[in-house]
C-alpha cells in the first residue's frame, strides 16, 4: 500500500484530470443537451415513477422507468457524473428505452452535490438509493437479485464505491446485494485529485481519500464487473481505469471514437460494445 500511495502521489498532472480538455466547448454543450433531451423523452414514453423519495433525512429522490409489478424486472441504476458538483437524475435516464427493450428497468438517483456535501455524504446518498431500491423491490416491480450499477466520471467513482464490499450490512442488506457494476471513465483513487483543481470544491481529507477510494475497497468475489473508458479521454482517466481493471481482474473496454462526455450515449443502442458489456453483467 505504501508503494501504491507513492505511485498515486506522483499522478498529479492537472491537465490529465481536466475532462473538458477532451472535446470542444460546443461538443460538450451539445452532449449535455443530448443527456437531458434523451432522458426527458425516455420519461415521457416509458412507464415512469418520478421523484421517488429514497431518503427522508436528506430529501433525495430517484426516477424509476420500465419497472413491472406483475413481472419484476432486472434493474440498472445509473449514477450521473459532473465531478460530484453538477448534473442530476434529469440527465440520467437516456439508456432506459434500450434497456426496456431488453426487459430491464432503469433507476436514476440524485445525490447531494459539492461543495455543500462532502464525498462521504455523496457516497452515502447513492448507497442509500441502492438500499431503498433493494428493500422495496417487490413493491416497485424490480428483481433485487439482478441489480447492476453503472456511472460515468464521478458517477464511475460512485459505481466503484457501490461495488465495494464493506457497506451493505450497515444498510440492512446482505454482503452481495449487487449483481454487477460498470464504471465508465471513472475515478478510483482520490489522492491525485486532492492536489489539483478538484480540491477547490471537494475539500478531500486524508480519511475521506482512504475511505472513499474504490481502489482501496475492491469488489467482493462473485460480483460481475466491467470497466470502460472513452478513447478520446484525458490521460488520468485512462490510467485510473486501467489500474482498477487490473486490480479487480475486470475486462477493460476502450470505447472507440468517443470522448469523456459522449461515451455514455453509446448506451442508447443495444449493439454498441458499451451496451453489450452492460447487458453481459445481467
Amino acid at each position: 500500500m505504501i508503494h501504491q500511495e507513492a505511485e498515486w502521489a506522483r499522478d498529479r498532472l492537472e491537465a490529465d484530470y481536466t475532462a473538458r480538455d477532451c472535446c470542444t466547448t460546443e461538443a460538450f454543450e451539445a452532449t449535455i443537451r443530448a443527456y437531458a433531451d434523451s432522458s426527458a423523452a425516455a420519461r415521457a414514453t416509458l412507464p415512469c415513477q418520478s421523484d421517488l423519495l429514497f431518503d427522508e433525512t436528506t430529501g433525495q429522490r430517484l426516477d424509476l422507468l420500465g419497472a413491472d409489478t406483475a413481472s419484476p424486472r432486472p434493474l440498472m441504476v445509473f449514477v450521473h457524473g459532473g465531478y460530484w458538483r453538477a448534473l442530476s437524475k434529469g440527465h440520467s435516464t437516456f439508456a432506459a428505452p434500450m434497456l426496456a427493450a431488453q426487459g430491464i428497468a432503469t433507476a436514476a438517483p440524485d445525490y447531494r452535490l459539492a461543495p455543500d456535501a462532502s464525498i462521504v455524504e455523496i457516497v452515502h446518498d447513492v448507497r442509500q438509493s441502492i438500499a431503498w431500491l433493494w428493500h422495496n423491490a417487490a413493491d416497485l416491480g424490480i428483481d433485487r437479485r439482478r441489480i447492476v450499477v453503472a456511472g460515468s466520471s464521478a458517477g464511475g467513482h460512485l459505481a466503484g464505491a457501490l461495488a465495494a464490499p464493506d457497506w451493505p450490512a450497515r444498510y440492512g442488506m446482505p454482503t452481495h446485494p449487487l449483481h454487477g457494476a460498470l464504471p465508465i471513465s471513472g475515478l478510483f483513487e482520490l489522492a491525485p485529485l486532492a492536489a489539483m483543481h478538484v480540491q477547490d470544491w471537494m475539500n478531500f481529507t486524508p480519511d475521506q481519500i482512504a475511505g472513499c477510494s474504490p481502489m482501496r475497497h475492491l469488489p467482493p468475489a462473485g460480483l460481475k464487473l466491467g470497466v470502460a473508458v472513452a478513447e478520446q479521454e484525458t490521460a488520468g482517466f485512462h490510467r485510473q481505469s486501467a489500474a482498477y481493471a487490473e486490480a479487480t481482474g475486470a475486462p477493460l473496454l476502450q470505447v472507440t471514437g468517443r470522448h469523456h462526455f459522449d461515451v455514455i450515449l453509446d448506451l442508447c443502442a443495444p449493439q454498441t460494445p458499451l451496451s453489450r458489456m452492460l447487458l453481459s453483467l445481467f
